[in-house]
């Protein structure tokens, strides 16, 4: 058998004080697009999460084309073939409440995983599934 170059990369960001669920709605929007036009679609979202999820994206992409210098890569070439958004830890704090009471608060986080492939590639792939 002949080695195949698989042409991906991954970025992770963690920690992040957003909330998972609000996060997932902004990479909802982005998946299986590519990535030049992921990073145009977030600069128009009006979302907080849409500009952490741009960077992820644009770190993946990055790590990609630093991997593999001697290939010419552009944002057009290459697409987000996975990204998932997991909870974190919470952040657990109290509210006073009348009478002496207290009402918990949960300050929820996010890890999003970004995994960017090449276009051909990703093609190349579902190609041979389908005739397997």
């Amino acid at each position: 058998m002949e080695d195949t170059v698989t042409y991906e990369a991954r970025a992770v960001q963690r920690y992040i004080r957003i909330s998972p669920r609000k996060v997932r709605l902004v990479a909802d929007l982005v998946r299986g697009e590519q990535v030049d036009i992921a990073i145009t679609k977030l600069k128009f979202v009006n979302k907080s999460a849409a500009q952490v999820v741009s960077k992820v994206i644009g770190s993946a992409a990055a790590n990609l084309r630093d991997r593999f210098e001697d290939e010419p890569l552009d944002n057009e070439d290459l697409v987000v073939r996975e990204i998932m958004v997991d909870e974190g830890p919470t952040l657990k704090r109290i509210q006073p409440a009348p009478m002496g009471r207290a009402h918990p608060i949960r300050k929820r986080t996010s890890h999003i995983s970004v995994l960017v492939t090449k276009k051909n590639a990703e093609l190349e792939d579902e190609n041979q599934a389908n005739e397997e």
